[in-house]
């Protein structure tokens, strides 16, 4: 993870040789919210309030009190507890009093601090300062951490920007006391020390990689925001409950579960209920599948197992449903002219059909050569 910036605005002064530092400003999007109201001037109501954010998924509202001409993209020192942090301003105007609306904040909350100043120079300097530490910090945490027998994992640190407090991001599958390690950091790195726990999804998203889809994860890309992600929206999808296939590199649940849930949910809104069972006049169907974006059912008329499958539209199954209450039994589910086709497919798999040999000849004879060649010269 790094603490991003916007379109190289943040860049151009920090530059470094220190890989260390570098890093972090290797990417522009990561913790970036889009301004949808960037091209509309501004009009209602103006805000004092800017969003500022910091290093992983790390952001928070912040006043600004001395009426700074800021923007997105610029970096400033703003009120901690104690001393200040640096961060990089991420939102401003309109836009802000809908994030505050969506995480519940007053806009007159006293827990709102200051922003101070835009960062000088000075400023900058001890900023790169802490961010070179965090690395060899982190590592000797994590020997300290072991040497306590904890149960827990390190996954990594954030200097505050005057260097006087780091944040400690662990993750552990259980609670740990660790009263005694931070009194260890803190005899150890001579800082103010806070411990952050995080889940598996976040610490995904901190060390990346390839999700089964042959992409990169979207948790190291762009979400940051983490929603629970629950097997309802996979049963909602008609998706197979297999563990192993809808677990994702964090162990939890694929964050992709929930991308098309509203789509699904949108497409079955006038679908009959499933356990709603067809009384024919011989039989009785019950519920099988679906095909949702088709709008079909299918049943048959065993309840355990699917077998002689009927494909059945939704309109046809809200006609029988309303026929039943009237005690009215039609003969058949779908007339044999009315039941759905099969779609065609419109791209055929041509692999192996075939010869790797196609294009070679047969031998022809030697010795029918020859007595052609004796017809046509006799001696």
């Amino acid at each position: 993870m790094n603490r991003g910036c916007c379109n190289g605005e943040c860049t151009e002064d920090l530059t470094d040789n220190k890989n260390k530092v570098s890093a972090y400003f290797s990417s522009c999007n990561k913790l970036d919210e889009y301004d949808w109201l960037r091209d509309i001037p501004e009009s209602g109501r103006e805000t004092d309030i800017v969003e500022i954010r910091f290093k992983n998924t790390r952001k928070a509202f912040f006043r600004n009190v001395n009426e700074l001409r800021l923007k997105r993209g610029d970096i400033v020192a703003v009120e901690a507890s104690p001393g200040h942090d640096i961060g990089v301003v991420s939102l401003t105007g309109n836009l802000v009093l809908l994030q505050l609306k969506k995480y519940g904040i007053g806009e007159s909350s006293e827990d709102i601090k200051k922003v101070y100043r835009k960062a000088k120079a000075v400023d900058l300097e001890k900023w790169k300062e802490a961010i070179v530490l965090e690395e060899d910090t982190m590592l000797k945490s994590r020997k300290i951490a072991e040497r306590l027998n904890l149960g827990m994992k390190i996954g990594d640190v954030e200097y505050q920007g005057d260097k006087t407090k780091a944040i400690f991001y662990y993750i552990a599958s259980e609670r740990v006391d660790f009263r005694q390690l931070i009194k260890d950091l803190a005899e150890a790195f001579r800082i103010r020390i806070e411990m952050k726990q995080i889940g598996a999804r976040q610490e995904a998203g901190r060390i990346g990689g390839i999700g089964s889809c042959g992409r990169e994860l979207c948790c190291a890309t762009w979400i940051t925001n983490f929603v629970s992600v629950t097997t309802a929206a996979a049963r909602y999808q008609e998706v197979s409950l297999n563990p192993q296939k809808l677990a994702g590199q964090c162990g939890k649940l694929k964050c992709c579960l929930n991308y098309e849930v509203g789509a699904y949910l949108d497409a079955q809104k006038n679908f009959p209920n499933r356990n709603i069972q067809l009384k024919l006049r011989n039989a009785t169907a019950y519920f099988q599948k679906t095909d949702i974006y088709r709008g079909i059912y299918w049943y048959s008329q065993d309840k355990d197992t699917a077998m002689n499958l009927t494909p059945v539209p939704v309109e046809r199954v809200h006609e029988i449903i309303e026929m039943n209450k009237k005690n009215k039994f039609p003969d058949m589910l779908m007339e044999i002219e009315d039941l759905p086709r099969e779609r065609k497919n419109e791209y055929n798999d041509v692999i192996g059909q075939d010869s790797l040999t196609r294009f070679e000849g047969k031998k022809k004879s030697k010795k029918k050569k020859k007595k052609k060649f004796r017809k046509n010269n006799p001696k």
